[in-house]
């Protein structure tokens, strides 16, 4: 019996923290962050999202909605867009970084419209991939041609 009280109060081991996402999966989770700044994914944007992960990995089908599930749950339970930035980073190097700008303009501007909340994560995410708000403006003229381009 006075095993079972001590038992009870004894300290229990940490559980072990989950193993931190592949920066492939931070990256993919802040694409995902794109579409959802106005509150809604619209289908366009899904599909975008696909067009980007295909041109970037080039995954089987079954890879690729894996991970894109992978990435849409860590967006989900991240609050922070800091944290996914911080991971996107270890995966693209600086000098690709306007290029995951302009795949985010593009997943953005895939709806045909455009909102003050994405205006303000692409400054954010601009600002903490350390590249100049400047930059943005033109991944966002890129991405516009590319949109313009693909409806040709």
């Amino acid at each position: 019996m006075l095993q079972r009280l001590l038992d009870l109060f004894a300290l229990q081991p940490e559980p072990a923290a989950p193993p931190p996402p592949a920066p492939r999966t931070v990256l993919v989770a802040l694409l995902v962050r794109a579409a959802r700044a106005s509150d809604v994914e619209e289908p366009e944007q899904s599909a975008m999202i696909e067009t980007v992960l295909q041109e970037r990995y080039a995954l089987a089908h079954d890879a690729q909605h894996a991970l894109l599930r992978e990435a849409r749950a860590l967006e989900a339970r991240t609050g922070d867009t800091v944290h996914l930035t911080l991971g996107a980073k270890q995966e693209v190097a600086l000098d690709d970084r306007p290029g995951l700008l302009t795949d985010m303009w593009r997943i953005i501007l895939a709806d045909g419209g455009r909102h003050e909340n994405e205006d303000g994560l692409m400054r954010l995410v601009s600002s903490l991939l350390g590249l100049p708000d400047r930059e943005s403006a033109f991944a966002r003229q890129r991405a516009i041609a590319a949109l313009r381009k693909a409806e040709a």
